[in-house]
């Protein structure tokens, strides 16, 4: 691509997607190693639920919040408060020594990330023209999600199996500090033409709406008709509520509501909602459940999980290359995920290597198509200065839809192998005839979501040959900021149109 500044895109495409694969692994790493950190934290069943589920809390709530002020004040500034407050959070995880502290240090952790990943596809998006560069840049941020969950869960057994689980934080926190380094000294400045005004009742209403939803859904894992949890979600409603009742009124809204006008941006919305709670959530379980029913090593498990993982990887890399729409892919994607995920039927209890191997190929083919369309959708149904906003929206939804997605799996788990032989109301496993109570309920679970993708699949393709999407938008001419030399984007089209 041409480079108008001297400015290096190589690198700044390398900063956005190592910083990602980072943020990903980050998020998968308790995955194959949450027992030897129950064991020393002396966490029990909700102290290890609140460490899995602590870095979501923290990505959902400020992920649509770090996105705009990203746009209003800077994308690499964002990334690199991100990056710093990473580090906190990393030793913070490091030296915990209880399990408050780890819940804590996960929260920030989370925080941080959405600041990364918002900054980062913000930049991506401002740095690209659309067309083949940008389907290309949006197609390896999109592969760095998937590289990272394979990646996390492997580096984190690795680290456990040479030192301890305390190695994998102390190593992040060394990659947190080069990626600051790494982003000041090739990331540019870039914010969106005309700043909007701090709407701060959107924050508070939204970050505090969402952190709520998701402390609910965390706290029902361990029954949902508790009143501590009906509470919480009365909370939830509540506060999202007032935030929607904000955002109607206010001149610069956060999230202005018109955006849900455009069939675009519903679909970047919805489709990562989906993604996350039928691909994701029940994804994310599947490695307990072999572990659980099939008596394999945490290192095992993910050696195996990385073939899906890592096939969503190359999938997503290679997705330009079909030359699809952003829909057609998005139908193709979930398609394929509904497939795979049939094709695991009986992977948690008779186990069949072929039949696995072909349902994870398939599975993480879909995956990475997936990843990669809703990147670019994040990008291209917002105007241009919005950019953050849409990665923050886009991405807000697919960790909302991963928690929902994780409770409802272990929901079904636990009530479809009740019958037979799982303990109700757990779902872990102490004999055989629990261990077949679980596989039966994976199967269940997996029905589910493959109904849940294939209709999802269904229904992006009859939309797409009722309504063509609008070819996208091309990229602003840059001009610098007055007085800091900053690329700011000059042609924010108005919000609901196309």
């Amino acid at each position: 691509m041409p480079d108008r500044s001297g400015h290096r895109p190589t690198l700044t495409l390398l900063a956005a997607c190592v910083s990602t694969l980072l943020v990903l692994m980050n998020y998968t790493q308790p995955m194959t190693v949450l027992p030897q950190m129950a064991t020393d934290l002396h966490a029990g069943p909700s102290g290890q639920t609140w460490i899995l589920n602590g870095i979501a809390l923290g990505l959902a709530s400020l992920l649509l919040v770090a996105g705009s002020l990203a746009d209003n004040h800077g994308r690499r500034l964002m990334f690199l408060l991100g990056t710093a407050v990473s580090l906190v959070g990393s030793v913070m995880a490091a030296t915990a020594g209880t399990t408050l502290v780890m819940v804590l240090a996960r929260v920030v952790q989370g925080g941080a990330g959405a600041a990364i990943l918002v900054a980062t596809l913000g930049i991506i998006g401002h740095e690209f023209p659309a067309g083949h560069n940008r389907v290309r840049a949006t197609g390896l941020w999109g592969a760095s999600l998937g590289a990272g969950i394979a990646l996390g869960p492997l580096a984190s057994a690795g680290l456990a199996a040479a030192a301890s689980w305390h190695a994998f934080f102390w190593a992040y926190a060394l990659a947190s500090a080069a990626l600051g380094l790494l982003g000041a000294l090739t990331l540019r400045e870039s914010r969106a033409a005309v700043r909007r005004r701090p709407d701060v009742p959107a924050v508070v209403t939204l970050g505090a709406g969402v952190a709520v939803l998701l402390a609910a859904v965390t706290a029902g894992r361990q029954g949902f008709g508790r009143p501590l949890v009906l509470a919480l979600f009365a909370g939830a409603v509540l506060l999202l509520g007032a935030f929607v009742a904000v955002e109607a009124r206010t001149r610069e809204p956060m999230l202005d509501l018109g955006l849900f006008t455009r069939p675009a941006f519903l679909l970047s919305v919805g489709g990562a909602l989906i993604t996350g709670f039928g691909v994701i959530g029940v994804m994310s379980y599947l490695p307990t459940a072999w572990e659980h029913t099939l008596g394999w090593t945490p290192l095992a498990t993910a050696c195996w999980f990385a073939l899906w993982s890592g096939t969503s990887f190359a999938a997503a890399t290679q997705a330009r290359r079909a030359g699809l729409g952003a829909d057609h892919q998005l139908a193709l994607g979930f398609a394929l995920a509904g497939a795979g995920s049939l094709l695991l039927l009986g992977s948690a209890g008779s186990w069949s290597p072929t039949r696995t191997v072909a349902g994870l190929v398939v599975a993480g083919m879909g995956s990475g198509l997936l990843n990669s369309a809703l990147a670019r959708l994040a990008i291209e149904s917002v105007p241009a200065g919005r950019a953050s906003m849409g990665s923050g929206a886009n991405n807000t939804a697919r960790y909302i839809g991963s928690s929902l997605g994780v409770a409802a799996t272990v929901a079904v788990v636990t009530t479809a192998g009740a019958g037979h032989g799982t303990g109700a109301g757990t779902g872990h496993v102490a004999g055989p005839g629990a261990a077949l109570g679980t596989a039966h309920g994976v199967d269940v679970a997996l029905v589910a979501a493959a109904a849940l993708l294939l209709v999802t699949a269904a229904l992006v393709l009859a939309r797409s040959r009722a309504a063509p999407a609008a070819p996208p938008r091309t990229h602003a001419s840059d001009s610098l900021a007055d007085g800091e030399g900053a690329i700011v984007d000059r042609s924010a089209t108005p919000v609901g149109g196309q």
